[in-house]
């Protein structure tokens, strides 16, 4: 019984920390900017990573800044990212996804906000021997790992999506190229007989 306990107590945990990660999926129209916030305490590691699902190029301006509006990281023009840091103060953190540069095509963005445990205060031995055991990191290290394969799942699904309408985008123009190229032939084809017998013709007149 005891046992059993545990392992429900441990499968929530797991759970737990596979939900910290937050998942969403944007649309960015053009010339737009969409951006998202959060608080944290300092010292709490923060993560984000993207990728961009649809829309022109498939590239989208992406930058994070600080509470005291500094750029912590900036990227242009980039289809998929990953991106971790330690927050250096408390306050609000904020994401941000640009699609300046697009006249009017908007960009669909798939991304995954992830928020670490904020270090936590030392109350005691007992405190600090029950938040380092080796049972926690384990479940920590099981969770994590587990969440990355979570997200690995779904930019690989969203990667075959885009991998298959660019497929059936480009055998639809090569048989429509197709297509007009038996036009042309054809055309040129009755052209070229007409004018011949048009020729022929003349020359019999004559």
């Amino acid at each position: 019984m005891k046992n059993c306990k545990r392992c429900i107590v441990f499968l929530l945990t797991v759970f737990a920390l596979i939900n910290l990660g937050y998942s969403y999926m944007i649309t960015v129209d053009a010339h737009a900017e969409e951006c998202f916030f959060e608080n944290v305490e300092a010292d709490t590691k923060m993560g984000l990573t993207f990728e961009i699902a649809e829309g022109g190029f498939l590239d989208i301006d992406v930058k994070i800044t600080g509470p005291d509006g500094a750029v912590i990281y900036k990227g242009e023009r980039e289809s998929s990212g990953m991106y971790t840091f330690s927050a250096p103060t408390a306050g609000r953190y904020t994401y941000c996804f640009s699609n300046q540069m697009s006249t009017m095509t908007p960009k669909v963005v798939m991304f995954n906000f992830e928020v670490g445990d904020a270090p936590g205060k030392k109350s005691g031995e007992k405190d600090d021997e029950a938040n380092h055991n080796k049972l926690e990191d384990m479940i920590k290290e099981l969770g994590t790992t587990l969440k990355t394969v979570k997200h690995e799942q779904e930019y690989m699904q969203v990667r075959d999506r885009i991998h298959r309408d660019i497929n059936e985008s480009t055998n639809s123009r090569v048989v429509m190229w197709s297509i007009f190229e038996a036009c042309v032939l054809i055309i040129m084809t009755v052209g070229q007989v007409y004018y011949l017998k048009r020729f022929f013709e003349v020359q019999r007149v004559v």
